[in-house]
């Protein structure tokens, strides 16, 4: 694959190295890599990333690798070896930022642990990603994000009041960790910038943090009144507004009816022909909750979906159908806002994916190709980047190193 040439994206300039695979330490790297930062993933020079394979596949191709690597570079490193840890170790002083999920103790005996590279790179910033932090006694123990969304207290209040706790239907805890992750570089980058004796940072990050602190009530709620918030189906075990739900409509299409705020709830009284002075005051509405909700659904049921949204949004009722990928992309909103971009792929031609989120007006991310073949990008990081020539790449691939 050609490499082009970096955008000036906001990121554009910013130096990330990934001792990681699979999804959450390498999300954390995509997303800098979106935004214009210069991605060197480190992989094995066997089978390289496990991520590489999973998924479906076309024509033994597999699909999911071409977005959750997009915009980076792939090296092979052998970190078995002393040659290749040496190697590694080069990477992480050229980098400004050290991403990696490899157990705190294998890192310590490489020498790739934080207090090792601040030696070499005083200033670096470093993300590890580990299943139950760094700092514990769990420290060593393999984890995946599922165990982190379990931790979270996130599956325990997702799912019906008669039935099992339920996980989401994709990598939550990993991808709420790489976006975590990235967050905390940019905090540490920021400080870096402001900070003449910045030390460096080491950011510990576990797959349950993210989650974690994103339910923010959860833990309040038990320590002030010793309540332990349970499922509720699609609605909300803590929220302020009377009808949060998903509805069935007449031709057997879902949607979905969400109330924030009081008037928002005067709405969707309206909308069903409720006397709108039984819903003045929040307590009212808390008290017919129940009501309200069946008679959401009733009025729902007898219409279809195109009839049920233009009522609603005359009314001001916010409401949307459920969307499935097919929806997304024939959808008005995603196709002015670019949410989905159209690139040429060297094996699959062009291909759609999502585009850079978060948007930028003046310093915008670009998806600029999709992920590398394994080890496509060594000559241009070990020699350009590094300064290696081309007797030392041989050595080193004589070696057994790269």
């Amino acid at each position: 694959m050609k490499v082009e040439k970096m955008p000036e994206g906001a990121l554009s300039g910013l130096k990330v190295v990934e001792f990681a695979h699979v999804i959450a330490g390498p999300l954390a790297g995509t997303l800098l890599a979106d935004l214009g930062a210069e991605v060197v993933h480190v992989e094995d020079p066997g089978l390289g990333d496990s991520q590489r394979y999973a998924g479906p596949a076309k024509d033994g191709v597999h699909l999911w690798w071409k977005v959750a690597a997009r915009n980076k570079r792939s090296v092979t490193l052998n970190l078995r070896t002393e040659e290749g840890r040496k190697v590694a170790r080069e990477l992480a002083a050229w980098a400004d930022v050290v991403i990696t999920n490899f157990r705190v103790a294998t890192l310590e005996r490489w020498e790739l642990d934080f207090a090792s590279l601040r030696r070499l790179n005083p200033k670096v910033v470093f993300l590890q990603v580990t299943g139950f932090g760094a700092t514990s006694s769990r420290r060593n123990e393999p984890g995946f994000g599922k165990v982190g969304e379990a931790m979270s207290g996130v599956v325990n209040i997702t799912g019906f009041p008669d039935g099992p706790p339920t996980h989401t239907g994709f990598s939550h805890g990993d991808s709420v960790t790489g976006l975590m992750g990235a967050y905390a570089v940019q905090a540490a980058l920021y400080r870096r910038s402001q900070d003449p004796d910045f030390a460096g940072e080491w950011i510990d990050l576990a797959l349950y943090d993210g989650l974690y602190r994103l339910i923010e009530w959860q833990v309040i709620f038990y320590d002030q009144l010793g309540e332990v918030p349970g499922r509720v189906g699609n609605r909300l075990p803590a929220a302020p507004a009377a009808v949060i739900n998903t509805f069935q409509t007449a031709d057997g299409q879902w949607l979905t009816v969400t109330s924030g705020t009081p008037r928002s709830v005067r709405n969707v009284a309206e909308l069903v022909g409720e006397p709108l002075e039984d819903y003045a005051t929040s307590a009212q509405q808390v008290a017919r909750r129940e009501h309200l909700d069946g008679l959401v659904r009733d009025w729902i049921a007898r219409r279809p979906l195109a009839e049920c949204l233009e009522v609603m949004a005359r009314l001001e009722v916010v409401a949307s159908r459920i969307y499935t990928v097919e929806d997304i992309l024939k959808d008005e909103t995603f196709r002015e806002r670019d949410s989905v971009v159209e690139l040429a792929d060297p094996e699959l031609g062009q291909v759609r994916m999502q585009g850079v989120f978060p948007r930028m007006t003046n310093h915008p991310g670009s998806v600029r190709r999709t992920a590398p073949t394994l080890g496509e990008d060594n000559d241009h990081v070990y020699q350009v980047l590094l300064g290696k020539s081309v007797l030392e790449m041989e050595r080193l691939a004589d070696s057994g190193a790269i």
